[in-house]
């Protein structure tokens, strides 16, 4: 194995030495010497530019595109109010509710009423689909008639219809629960939003 280094590195050695004789040997052996008496010319190329004449066009923006379809008449969600606990049958209450609110408070003693009813949106992906269910959601109403802390107590089909009646249960308004002069806030309230498609 130590011969085999040894011999490597003489080749290396002789070819280096041989490599550098071959150089000297060019470089000895050049006898073309520079001669300055020769002069270069250089040509100088200038191309003058001719005047132009400035074209202007007139360009018309391009005509709008037409609308797109106006998409399909939404259908009404029907609303349904539970009566399994506290709920209240909107389709048997007369919304003709008189709020008298003074400095003491509010006037007399009585239930939560419901004001306002907002219909919820129905879901697109559902409306395409012929998709058709109800919620139904528990909620406080507050001190103020707003709803608060809406959650979905049962829904079918899960998952669908929850997103849009949370947001229109956030949207309703009650004439709020009076005791003693005083409105306060009523928890448990239940409410049952149904989705129905129109034919």
């Amino acid at each position: 194995m130590y011969i085999r280094y040894a011999v490597g590195v003489g080749l290396g050695a002789i070819i280096t030495f041989v490599l550098f004789l071959v150089m000297q040997a060019v470089i000895a052996n050049d006898e073309t010497n520079l001669d300055d008496s020769k002069q270069l010319r250089l040509l100088d190329m200038v191309r003058l530019a001719e005047d132009e004449e400035i074209q202007t066009k007139q360009r018309k923006p391009k005509p709008p595109p037409p609308p797109d379809e106006p998409p399909p008449d939404m259908p009404k969600p029907t609303f349904d109010s539970s009566s399994n606990s506290q709920g209240v049958d909107i389709g048997a209450v007369d919304i003709d509710v008189d709020l008298n609110i003074g400095g003491g408070g509010f006037s007399s003693d009585g239930e939560y009423l419901p004001i306002v009813k907002v219909a919820p949106v129905y879901p697109r992906r559902a409306q395409t689909r012929g998709i058709e269910g109800f919620v139904i959601l528990e909620f406080i109403v507050t001190k103020t008639g707003a709803v608060r802390n809406p959650v979905v107590i049962e829904s079918k089909p899960t998952g669908i219809f929850d997103r849009a009646a949370t947001s229109a249960a956030l949207k309703f308004k009650y004439k709020p629960k009076v005791v003693n002069g005083e409105a306060i806030d009523v928890a448990g309230v239940r409410n049952k939003i149904t989705f129905e498609l129109s034919d």
